[in-house]
Protein backbone atom coordinates (compact mmCIF):
# COMPACT_ATOMS: atom_id res chain seq x y z
CA UNK A 1 0.00 0.00 0.00
CA UNK A 2 1.57 3.32 -1.07
CA UNK A 3 1.79 6.26 1.53
CA UNK A 4 -0.93 8.65 -0.30
CA UNK A 5 -3.19 5.19 -0.01
CA UNK A 6 -2.82 5.16 3.78
CA UNK A 7 -3.75 9.19 4.04
CA UNK A 8 -7.12 8.63 1.91
CA UNK A 9 -7.61 5.00 4.18
CA UNK A 10 -7.81 6.99 7.43
CA UNK A 11 -10.16 9.07 7.10
CA UNK A 12 -13.10 6.48 5.60
CA UNK A 13 -12.15 4.32 8.61
CA UNK A 14 -12.87 7.10 11.00
CA UNK A 15 -15.62 9.03 9.69
CA UNK A 16 -17.33 5.41 9.91
CA UNK A 17 -16.23 4.96 13.42
CA UNK A 18 -17.90 8.50 13.73
CA UNK A 19 -21.00 8.10 12.16
CA UNK A 20 -21.97 4.59 13.77
CA UNK A 21 -20.80 5.85 17.04
CA UNK A 22 -22.96 8.62 16.42
CA UNK A 23 -26.11 6.68 15.85
CA UNK A 24 -25.97 4.92 19.08
CA UNK A 25 -24.95 8.01 21.23
CA UNK A 26 -28.14 10.51 21.88
CA UNK A 27 -27.26 13.89 21.34
CA UNK A 28 -25.23 15.91 24.13
CA UNK A 29 -25.73 19.21 25.84
CA UNK A 30 -22.57 21.21 25.34
CA UNK A 31 -20.89 22.00 28.26
CA UNK A 32 -19.46 24.78 27.13
CA UNK A 33 -21.77 27.27 25.79
CA UNK A 34 -18.23 29.38 23.94
CA UNK A 35 -17.71 25.76 22.11
CA UNK A 36 -19.33 24.89 18.92
CA UNK A 37 -21.92 22.32 18.75
CA UNK A 38 -20.82 21.10 15.26
CA UNK A 39 -18.53 18.44 14.96
CA UNK A 40 -15.71 19.14 12.24
CA UNK A 41 -13.73 17.13 9.96
CA UNK A 42 -10.72 18.38 7.93
CA UNK A 43 -11.28 17.25 4.76
CA UNK A 44 -8.00 15.95 2.84
CA UNK A 45 -6.46 17.60 0.37
CA UNK A 46 -8.01 17.18 -3.16
CA UNK A 47 -11.19 16.31 -2.48
CA UNK A 48 -12.97 19.64 -3.24
CA UNK A 49 -15.04 19.53 -6.12
CA UNK A 50 -13.97 22.23 -8.85
CA UNK A 51 -17.34 23.83 -8.02
CA UNK A 52 -16.00 24.33 -4.85
CA UNK A 53 -12.64 26.01 -4.86
CA UNK A 54 -13.13 27.57 -1.89
CA UNK A 55 -14.62 25.23 0.92
CA UNK A 56 -11.05 24.72 2.32
CA UNK A 57 -8.43 27.36 0.85
CA UNK A 58 -9.18 31.64 0.50
CA UNK A 59 -8.68 32.44 -3.19
CA UNK A 60 -4.61 32.57 -4.24
CA UNK A 61 -2.91 35.96 -3.15
CA UNK A 62 -1.68 38.32 -5.58
CA UNK A 63 0.61 39.41 -4.01
CA UNK A 64 3.32 38.47 -0.68
CA UNK A 65 1.33 40.13 1.75
CA UNK A 66 0.62 36.35 3.26
CA UNK A 67 4.01 35.49 3.00
CA UNK A 68 5.29 33.91 6.16
CA UNK A 69 8.60 34.99 7.84
CA UNK A 70 11.36 32.65 7.38
CA UNK A 71 11.29 30.28 9.43
CA UNK A 72 7.37 30.61 10.28
CA UNK A 73 4.76 27.99 9.46
CA UNK A 74 1.84 28.68 7.14
CA UNK A 75 -1.50 28.16 9.42
CA UNK A 76 -3.60 25.12 8.31
CA UNK A 77 -6.89 25.55 6.99
CA UNK A 78 -10.00 25.99 9.39
CA UNK A 79 -11.98 22.10 9.79
CA UNK A 80 -14.66 21.88 7.51
CA UNK A 81 -17.97 21.67 10.11
CA UNK A 82 -19.91 18.60 8.74
CA UNK A 83 -22.93 19.19 8.51
CA UNK A 84 -22.37 22.86 7.62
CA UNK A 85 -23.53 25.17 10.05
CA UNK A 86 -26.61 27.25 9.47
CA UNK A 87 -28.40 24.05 7.10
CA UNK A 88 -27.73 21.56 5.15
CA UNK A 89 -28.26 23.92 1.97
CA UNK A 90 -25.70 26.35 3.11
CA UNK A 91 -23.24 23.23 2.34
CA UNK A 92 -24.02 24.27 -1.41
CA UNK A 93 -20.98 26.48 -3.39
CA UNK A 94 -23.94 28.06 -5.85
CA UNK A 95 -26.82 30.48 -5.60
CA UNK A 96 -29.03 28.71 -2.65
CA UNK A 97 -31.86 29.76 -2.87
CA UNK A 98 -35.99 29.23 -2.60
CA UNK A 99 -37.46 29.19 -6.70
CA UNK A 100 -40.39 31.26 -4.73
CA UNK A 101 -38.78 34.04 -4.23
CA UNK A 102 -38.31 34.93 -7.94
CA UNK A 103 -35.20 34.76 -9.56
CA UNK A 104 -31.77 36.21 -7.54
CA UNK A 105 -30.13 39.15 -8.30
CA UNK A 106 -28.47 40.20 -11.35
CA UNK A 107 -25.04 40.48 -12.15
CA UNK A 108 -23.15 40.48 -9.12
CA UNK A 109 -19.36 40.06 -9.13
CA UNK A 110 -19.33 38.45 -5.60
CA UNK A 111 -17.91 34.90 -5.58
CA UNK A 112 -19.59 34.86 -2.21
CA UNK A 113 -22.47 36.97 -0.96
CA UNK A 114 -25.36 36.07 1.67
CA UNK A 115 -28.71 37.80 2.73
CA UNK A 116 -30.76 37.17 5.18
CA UNK A 117 -33.66 38.56 7.82
CA UNK A 118 -31.64 40.21 10.88
CA UNK A 119 -33.94 39.83 13.41
CA UNK A 120 -34.91 35.99 12.35
CA UNK A 121 -31.81 35.17 11.29
CA UNK A 122 -33.89 33.40 8.07
CA UNK A 123 -30.76 32.73 5.18
CA UNK A 124 -33.23 34.09 1.97
CA UNK A 125 -30.71 33.53 -0.30
CA UNK A 126 -26.86 33.09 -0.62
CA UNK A 127 -24.20 31.97 -2.76
CA UNK A 128 -20.99 30.17 -1.53
CA UNK A 129 -22.13 30.86 1.67
CA UNK A 130 -19.51 28.86 3.71
CA UNK A 131 -16.82 29.86 0.82
CA UNK A 132 -13.56 30.92 2.77
CA UNK A 133 -12.55 34.43 1.77
CA UNK A 134 -10.06 36.95 3.14
CA UNK A 135 -12.77 40.16 5.44
CA UNK A 136 -10.49 43.12 4.54
CA UNK A 137 -11.94 45.27 6.75
CA UNK A 138 -15.08 43.74 8.12
CA UNK A 139 -12.76 41.57 10.22
CA UNK A 140 -13.17 45.07 12.83
CA UNK A 141 -16.82 44.37 13.50
CA UNK A 142 -15.18 41.38 15.41
CA UNK A 143 -12.41 43.25 17.02
CA UNK A 144 -15.03 45.98 17.88
CA UNK A 145 -17.43 43.16 19.75
CA UNK A 146 -14.04 42.70 21.47
CA UNK A 147 -13.32 45.69 22.48
CA UNK A 148 -16.82 46.89 23.65
CA UNK A 149 -17.35 43.78 25.84
CA UNK A 150 -13.63 44.32 27.61
CA UNK A 151 -12.82 48.18 27.90
CA UNK A 152 -14.00 50.93 29.28
CA UNK A 153 -15.30 53.73 26.62
CA UNK A 154 -14.45 56.47 28.60
CA UNK A 155 -10.69 55.38 29.49
CA UNK A 156 -8.06 57.96 27.67
CA UNK A 157 -6.22 56.12 25.38
CA UNK A 158 -2.64 57.28 23.82
CA UNK A 159 -1.55 57.33 20.25
CA UNK A 160 2.13 56.33 19.45
CA UNK A 161 4.59 56.37 16.50
CA UNK A 162 3.28 52.60 15.18
CA UNK A 163 -0.50 53.66 15.37
CA UNK A 164 -0.21 56.83 13.03
CA UNK A 165 2.29 54.50 10.52
CA UNK A 166 0.12 52.03 10.38
CA UNK A 167 -0.69 51.05 6.23
CA UNK A 168 -4.06 52.42 4.79
CA UNK A 169 -7.14 53.93 6.18
CA UNK A 170 -6.40 56.21 9.53
CA UNK A 171 -8.69 58.08 11.43
CA UNK A 172 -5.47 60.46 11.71
CA UNK A 173 -4.77 59.77 15.22
CA UNK A 174 -1.22 62.18 16.36
CA UNK A 175 1.08 62.45 19.23
CA UNK A 176 -0.77 64.65 22.18
CA UNK A 177 -4.15 63.99 21.01
CA UNK A 178 -6.99 63.29 23.32
CA UNK A 179 -8.59 60.46 22.78
CA UNK A 180 -11.32 58.04 24.55
CA UNK A 181 -11.77 54.47 24.02
CA UNK A 182 -15.11 55.48 22.41
CA UNK A 183 -13.32 58.03 20.12
CA UNK A 184 -10.95 55.02 18.69
CA UNK A 185 -13.95 52.00 18.60
CA UNK A 186 -16.03 54.32 16.49
CA UNK A 187 -13.15 55.55 14.45
CA UNK A 188 -12.41 51.73 13.42
CA UNK A 189 -16.26 51.59 12.67
CA UNK A 190 -16.81 54.41 10.94
CA UNK A 191 -14.02 55.44 9.09
CA UNK A 192 -12.02 52.24 9.15
CA UNK A 193 -8.87 53.50 10.72
CA UNK A 194 -6.06 51.16 10.77
CA UNK A 195 -4.56 53.70 13.06
CA UNK A 196 -7.21 52.97 15.72
CA UNK A 197 -7.39 49.14 15.38
CA UNK A 198 -3.71 48.77 16.49
CA UNK A 199 -4.50 51.06 19.23
CA UNK A 200 -6.97 49.01 20.34
CA UNK A 201 -5.11 45.71 19.98
CA UNK A 202 -2.65 47.22 21.98
CA UNK A 203 -5.08 47.65 24.86
CA UNK A 204 -6.39 44.48 24.42
CA UNK A 205 -3.14 43.00 25.74
CA UNK A 206 -1.10 43.32 22.30
CA UNK A 207 -1.25 41.86 18.51
CA UNK A 208 -1.05 38.14 19.72
CA UNK A 209 -3.76 38.57 22.75
CA UNK A 210 -6.45 40.21 20.69
CA UNK A 211 -6.05 37.42 17.73
CA UNK A 212 -7.04 34.98 20.25
CA UNK A 213 -9.82 37.01 21.86
CA UNK A 214 -11.29 37.64 18.44
CA UNK A 215 -10.68 34.33 17.39
CA UNK A 216 -12.21 32.83 20.54
CA UNK A 217 -15.27 35.30 19.97
CA UNK A 218 -15.92 34.01 16.55
CA UNK A 219 -15.51 30.57 17.35
CA UNK A 220 -18.38 31.40 20.57
CA UNK A 221 -20.50 32.64 18.29
CA UNK A 222 -20.17 29.98 16.19
CA UNK A 223 -18.63 31.46 13.10
CA UNK A 224 -15.82 28.58 11.86
CA UNK A 225 -15.11 29.41 8.85
CA UNK A 226 -13.06 32.85 10.31
CA UNK A 227 -9.83 33.03 11.81
CA UNK A 228 -8.01 36.73 12.61
CA UNK A 229 -4.73 37.07 11.26
CA UNK A 230 -4.43 40.74 11.87
CA UNK A 231 -6.55 43.25 13.99
CA UNK A 232 -7.21 46.00 11.27
CA UNK A 233 -8.47 43.42 8.33
CA UNK A 234 -5.00 43.58 6.35
CA UNK A 235 -3.92 40.54 4.74
CA UNK A 236 -2.10 38.01 6.36
CA UNK A 237 -1.24 34.32 6.29
CA UNK A 238 -4.46 32.32 7.67
CA UNK A 239 -6.89 34.99 7.08
CA UNK A 240 -10.16 33.93 6.29
CA UNK A 241 -13.57 34.16 6.83
CA UNK A 242 -17.35 33.56 5.06
CA UNK A 243 -20.49 35.49 3.90
CA UNK A 244 -22.03 33.27 6.80
CA UNK A 245 -19.80 34.12 9.22
CA UNK A 246 -19.88 37.85 8.48
CA UNK A 247 -23.78 37.94 8.87
CA UNK A 248 -23.53 35.94 12.18
CA UNK A 249 -20.77 38.39 13.48
CA UNK A 250 -22.62 41.54 12.80
CA UNK A 251 -25.85 40.32 13.99
CA UNK A 252 -24.14 39.58 17.11
CA UNK A 253 -23.20 43.58 16.80
CA UNK A 254 -26.63 44.73 16.29
CA UNK A 255 -27.68 43.33 19.43
CA UNK A 256 -24.80 45.38 21.42
CA UNK A 257 -26.35 49.28 21.87
CA UNK A 258 -23.13 50.34 21.43
CA UNK A 259 -22.23 49.00 18.77
CA UNK A 260 -25.57 49.61 16.79
CA UNK A 261 -25.28 52.92 17.83
CA UNK A 262 -21.63 53.55 16.29
CA UNK A 263 -21.67 51.63 12.92
CA UNK A 264 -25.21 53.62 12.16
CA UNK A 265 -23.56 57.36 12.49
CA UNK A 266 -22.57 58.41 8.87
CA UNK A 267 -20.03 60.94 10.82
CA UNK A 268 -18.66 61.47 13.95
CA UNK A 269 -16.53 64.48 15.17
CA UNK A 270 -13.11 63.15 15.84
CA UNK A 271 -10.28 64.94 18.30
CA UNK A 272 -7.20 66.37 16.79
CA UNK A 273 -3.98 66.64 18.27
CA UNK A 274 -1.06 69.90 18.51
CA UNK A 275 1.22 70.87 15.80
CA UNK A 276 4.19 68.50 16.02
CA UNK A 277 7.00 69.41 17.34
CA UNK A 278 9.33 66.92 15.05
CA UNK A 279 7.68 68.28 12.16
CA UNK A 280 9.56 71.57 10.88
CA UNK A 281 6.49 74.24 10.13
CA UNK A 282 3.70 71.78 11.46
CA UNK A 283 0.62 72.78 12.53
CA UNK A 284 -2.35 72.33 14.68
CA UNK A 285 -4.68 69.27 13.62
CA UNK A 286 -8.21 70.76 15.02
CA UNK A 287 -10.97 68.27 15.63
CA UNK A 288 -12.67 67.28 12.03
CA UNK A 289 -15.65 65.89 10.92
CA UNK A 290 -15.19 61.88 9.79
CA UNK A 291 -17.36 60.87 7.06
CA UNK A 292 -18.81 57.19 7.20
CA UNK A 293 -16.94 55.35 3.99
CA UNK A 294 -20.66 53.04 3.81
CA UNK A 295 -21.86 54.57 0.94
CA UNK A 296 -25.38 53.14 1.88
CA UNK A 297 -25.49 55.21 4.47
CA UNK A 298 -23.78 57.87 3.20
CA UNK A 299 -26.09 58.00 0.34
CA UNK A 300 -28.82 56.57 1.31
CA UNK A 301 -31.58 54.21 0.13
CA UNK A 302 -34.62 55.17 -1.36
CA UNK A 303 -37.61 53.38 0.68
CA UNK A 304 -35.28 52.05 3.34
CA UNK A 305 -33.72 53.43 6.57
CA UNK A 306 -29.76 52.01 6.71
CA UNK A 307 -29.07 50.89 10.13
CA UNK A 308 -25.14 50.64 9.49
CA UNK A 309 -22.57 48.30 7.49
CA UNK A 310 -18.88 48.01 7.22
CA UNK A 311 -16.40 47.74 4.00
CA UNK A 312 -13.54 46.45 3.85
CA UNK A 313 -10.70 46.26 0.56
CA UNK A 314 -7.44 45.06 -0.36
CA UNK A 315 -5.83 43.34 -3.45
CA UNK A 316 -6.08 39.71 -2.03
CA UNK A 317 -9.66 40.28 -0.69
CA UNK A 318 -11.21 42.76 -2.79
CA UNK A 319 -14.33 44.55 -2.14
CA UNK A 320 -16.20 43.22 0.91
CA UNK A 321 -19.14 44.38 2.65
CA UNK A 322 -21.64 43.28 5.80
CA UNK A 323 -24.76 45.78 6.38
CA UNK A 324 -28.15 46.09 7.31
CA UNK A 325 -31.28 47.99 6.76
CA UNK A 326 -35.40 48.31 7.72
CA UNK A 327 -38.21 48.73 5.58
CA UNK A 328 -41.97 48.74 6.88
CA UNK A 329 -40.40 47.11 9.72
CA UNK A 330 -38.95 44.13 8.69
CA UNK A 331 -34.95 44.17 8.79
CA UNK A 332 -32.32 43.04 6.53
CA UNK A 333 -28.28 41.80 6.68
CA UNK A 334 -26.29 41.20 3.35
CA UNK A 335 -22.75 40.54 2.83
CA UNK A 336 -20.98 40.75 -0.27
CA UNK A 337 -17.17 38.75 -0.64
CA UNK A 338 -14.62 38.92 -3.02
CA UNK A 339 -16.36 41.60 -5.67
CA UNK A 340 -15.96 44.30 -7.97
CA UNK A 341 -17.53 47.41 -9.07
CA UNK A 342 -17.50 47.04 -12.62
CA UNK A 343 -18.22 49.93 -15.06
CA UNK A 344 -21.46 51.14 -14.14
CA UNK A 345 -22.23 48.45 -11.84
CA UNK A 346 -21.11 49.34 -8.38
CA UNK A 347 -21.04 47.74 -5.82
CA UNK A 348 -23.51 49.66 -3.78
CA UNK A 349 -26.02 49.27 -6.72
CA UNK A 350 -25.52 45.61 -6.39
CA UNK A 351 -26.29 45.78 -2.45
CA UNK A 352 -29.65 48.03 -3.10
CA UNK A 353 -30.35 44.74 -5.82
CA UNK A 354 -30.01 42.31 -3.10
CA UNK A 355 -32.11 44.36 -0.76
CA UNK A 356 -34.40 44.98 -3.13
CA UNK A 357 -34.82 41.19 -3.56
CA UNK A 358 -34.77 40.18 -0.01
CA UNK A 359 -37.73 42.40 0.95
CA UNK A 360 -39.52 41.18 -1.85
CA UNK A 361 -39.01 37.80 -0.74
CA UNK A 362 -42.11 36.21 1.81
CA UNK A 363 -40.61 36.37 5.03
CA UNK A 364 -41.66 32.54 5.55
CA UNK A 365 -38.66 31.54 3.04
CA UNK A 366 -35.57 30.44 4.08
CA UNK A 367 -32.89 27.94 3.11
CA UNK A 368 -30.95 28.15 5.95
CA UNK A 369 -30.28 30.22 9.73
CA UNK A 370 -28.03 32.50 11.04
CA UNK A 371 -28.79 30.91 14.39
CA UNK A 372 -25.71 28.49 14.94
CA UNK A 373 -26.93 26.62 18.28
CA UNK A 374 -24.26 27.26 20.27
CA UNK A 375 -26.27 29.30 22.97
CA UNK A 376 -28.32 25.92 23.12
CA UNK A 377 -28.11 23.82 26.45
CA UNK A 378 -30.89 20.66 25.62
CA UNK A 379 -31.71 18.39 23.30
CA UNK A 380 -34.94 19.39 22.96
CA UNK A 381 -33.69 22.79 21.42
CA UNK A 382 -31.12 22.17 19.09
CA UNK A 383 -31.99 23.31 15.71
CA UNK A 384 -32.41 19.65 13.74
CA UNK A 385 -29.20 20.52 11.52
CA UNK A 386 -27.07 20.81 14.43
CA UNK A 387 -24.49 17.92 14.62
CA UNK A 388 -24.57 15.63 17.91
CA UNK A 389 -22.19 15.64 21.00
CA UNK A 390 -20.41 12.58 22.12
CA UNK A 391 -20.50 12.79 25.79
CA UNK A 392 -19.54 9.35 27.60
CA UNK A 393 -21.34 10.93 30.41
CA UNK A 394 -24.28 10.21 28.33
CA UNK A 395 -24.03 7.17 26.68
CA UNK A 396 -25.39 3.59 28.16
CA UNK A 397 -23.34 0.38 28.81
CA UNK A 398 -23.97 -1.39 25.13
CA UNK A 399 -23.67 1.96 24.10
CA UNK A 400 -20.07 2.02 25.53
CA UNK A 401 -19.05 -1.39 24.84
CA UNK A 402 -19.86 -0.91 20.83
CA UNK A 403 -18.37 2.06 21.03
CA UNK A 404 -14.88 0.74 22.15
CA UNK A 405 -15.33 -2.47 20.23
CA UNK A 406 -15.79 -0.28 17.18
CA UNK A 407 -12.60 2.02 18.06
CA UNK A 408 -10.68 -0.98 18.60
CA UNK A 409 -11.35 -2.33 15.04
CA UNK A 410 -10.67 0.43 13.83
CA UNK A 411 -7.22 0.72 15.05
CA UNK A 412 -6.61 -2.84 14.44
CA UNK A 413 -7.06 -1.95 10.65
CA UNK A 414 -4.55 1.45 11.03
CA UNK A 415 -2.24 -0.94 12.25
CA UNK A 416 -2.15 -3.77 9.47
CA UNK A 417 -2.59 -1.02 6.43
CA UNK A 418 0.39 0.88 8.67
CA UNK A 419 2.14 -3.00 8.56
CA UNK A 420 1.47 -3.60 4.73
CA UNK A 421 2.53 -0.25 3.88
CA UNK A 422 5.98 -0.78 5.48
CA UNK A 423 6.58 -4.07 4.15
CA UNK A 424 5.86 -2.89 0.49
CA UNK A 425 8.54 0.34 0.95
Amino acid sequence: MRSSSLSRFLPVVLTAVLAVSGALIPAAASADPGSAPTPTVLLPTGTVPPECPHEIHTPPAVDDSETVAPGATTPTPLPVPDPPVGGERLGECGIVADPAAGPTPADLTSQGWLIADLDTGAVIAARDPHGRYRPASTIKVLLALVALEELDLNTPIEATANDWSMEGDACGVGPGGQYTTRDIVTGLLVVSGNDCANMLARELGGYDETLAKMNAKAKALGALDTRAASPSGLDAAGMSTSPYDLAVIFRAGMENDEFAAMIGLSSYQFPGYPARKDVPGDEDHPAYLMGTSNTLLRDGVPGMTVLGGKTGYTDDALKTFVGAVEKDGRKLLIVQMFGLTEGDNSYHDQAVRMLDYGFAADPSIAVGSLDTGVEKTSGEDQPAWAGSGTDAAAMGPLQLILVGVLTLTAASLVVLAVRRHRRRR
